[in-house]
């Protein structure tokens, strides 16, 4: 059990289901005061009412002043969850995908921690927890808006850590592959292929994030073997491209 999450104020966003939902409820399984946000409102509702939390529906950045208020003043932990994921494989998204990806993938979590960094800084304590995506430490195939802001998204809580955790915040970023979500579904061909075989439930990533947490650790890796593609990929860039490239051409083939 981490200590500090006991009657802790917590918000996760995009908490109307999948791992959102799965950090709601573990959050709340260890004592905590849990605002569910989510665009959809019935399944804002539906969570919070499962787990006794509070519903707050709506654009996950610009919350954190409501989320403050229904917490009575403090949020101590917020889980920046929400994201969107637009496919296509010849890298030719309009302009609008590519902005609501910036938008929702990157700039709500820089929205957010705008809000909340003067409170934490002042009171020395914070917790700010990122769900990225192994897209954010590799790249998915098939998905151009998807991996650049996750490497944007991973990037920014790589930054939070390194300038504020001698003033106490605490950061974490999540990096799973293939989790059984409605977005993993909508993958289509290219989930299939890439990240079915090793997918694993929303309960095992809110298991990692709350043993990374009791460790103290930044990078939250749900599937371990990211560490070693990731390693990988830096020592060798080039063999690890040819590799990548060799999954694009098998699912060129199987779309």
């Amino acid at each position: 059990m981490v200590e500090a999450v006991q009657d802790a104020g917590v918000v996760v966003t995009g908490a109307g289901g999948g791992i959102g939902a799965a950090l709601a409820r573990r959050f709340a399984a260890e004592g905590a005061r849990v605002v569910v946000n989510d665009l959809d409102a019935g399944r804002a509702a539906a969570v919070a009412d499962e787990i006794g939390g509070i519903a707050l529906p709506g654009d996950a950045s610009s919350i954190v002043a409501d989320a403050r208020d229904a917490l009575d003043g403090t949020v101590d932990v917020y889980c920046a969850n929400a994201g969107v994921a637009f496919e296509d494989g010849n890298g030719g998204l309009d302009e609008k995908s590519w902005a609501t990806s910036w938008d929702v993938n990157v700039m709500a979590h820089v929205r957010a921690a705008h809000e909340l960094l003067p409170d934490w800084l002042e009171s020395g304590s914070g917790r700010f927890v990122s769900t990225v995506s192994a897209a954010g430490l590799l790249t998915m195939i098939g998905a151009p808006s998807y991996s650049v802001t996750k490497h944007g998204a991973y990037a920014f809580a790589e930054w939070l850590s390194l300038t504020y955790r001698h003033r106490g915040l605490k950061v974490h970023a999540i990096c799973p592959q293939g989790v059984r979500t409605d977005m993993l579904a909508a993958t289509g061909s290219a989930g299939e292929l890439v990240l079915q075989p090793t997918a694993v439930e929303p309960a095992d990533v809110a298991d990692a994030l709350f043993k990374g947490m009791e460790e103290d650790r930044f990078l939250i890796l749900p599937h371990p073997e990211v560490a070693g593609y990731y390693q990988a990929r830096a020592a060798g860039p080039e063999r690890w491209l040819v590799n990548m490239n060799h999954i694009q051409q098998k699912w060129e083939e199987v779309r």
